[in-house]
Formats: structure tokens, C-alpha cells, sequence
């Protein structure tokens, strides 16, 4: 299956989610990340009127977690992300925000991934890593 249709069906599958309601898009896959981009908005605003760190560590978890599926690549495996840690180094207003997964360990059972969550200028406005498990199916 070619990238450009991976990305159409995962974005399909984020109906009814909170992908959905974010408005987290799959933008890119590469040989070794994942990108995503968000609309900055009022509906992802704390009350100062910028960026909330609830939904930046939302789209890191979300890139992260998808990059674990698709380069594990294995169907009897489910992933469930462990640990998140989110880093807040600029505020941003509106426009987009993007977050690209790359990973660290891709290990069998653990995977780590640097989430770098930049704005239209391609400024630093997070940085974030999650740890994620493949465990069996039940």
C-alpha cells in the first residue's frame, strides 16, 4: 500500500475521535517519521489565548502512537503508549502547529519516539517523547 493511501485510511479511521475533534491531521510518512499538523484555534486555546499544553501532548501521544503501529507493522500486536513527557518552549496563537516523530528505540516490545512540535516557521514551539509497548492482541 503506498504512503499517500496509509495516510488517507488513518485519517479516515480519526472519525469520532479525539483526533476528530483536535482536528489532528496525518500529513507525511518517511522512512523513519511520521508528521502530523493542527489548526491553532480558540477550540484549542487555554484561557490566556494560546496553544493548551492538553492539546499539544494530545498530537504528540497521537503522532507517536501511530508511528509505533505503522513501523512495527506487525497485526498481531496492538500498541499502548507508557509515558509522555511534553516540553513547552514557545507559545503560539494560531495558524498550524506540525509534530514530527522520529524515533530513538524501535525496539520489539518498547519504542521511543522525539516528538518536535514546530509552528509554520518551523519554530521550536514543543518537544515531547513517549514511550510506547506492542503487546499481544487478545
Amino acid at each position: 500500500m503506498n504512503k499517500s493511501k496509509i495516510l488517507e485510511d488513518i485519517n479516515k479511521m480519526s472519525s469520532n475521535t479525539l483526533m476528530e475533534t483536535l482536528k489532528i491531521e496525518f500529513i507525511e510518512i518517511g522512512d523513519d517519521f511520521v508528521t502530523c499538523k493542527m489548526p491553532v484555534d480558540s477550540s484549542v486555546h487555554q484561557p490566556a489565548g494560546i496553544l493548551h499544553g492538553g492539546a499539544t501532548a494530545a498530537l504528540v501521544e497521537t503522532v507517536g502512537s501511530f508511528a509505533s503501529r505503522y513501523f512495527i507493522n506487525e497485526k498481531d500486536l496492538a500498541v499502548r503508549g507508557v509515558e509522555i513527557t511534553t516540553n513547552h518552549v514557545r507559545s503560539v496563537s494560531n495558524g498550524y502547529v506540525y509534530a514530527k516523530a522520529t524515533n530513538i528505540h524501535m525496539g520489539r516490545t518498547m519504542q521511543i519516539w522525539e516528538v518536535k512540535v514546530t509552528d509554520e516557521l518551523n519554530k521550536l514551539i514543543s518537544i515531547g517523547k513517549l514511550t510506547t509497548l506492542a503487546i499481544k492482541k487478545k
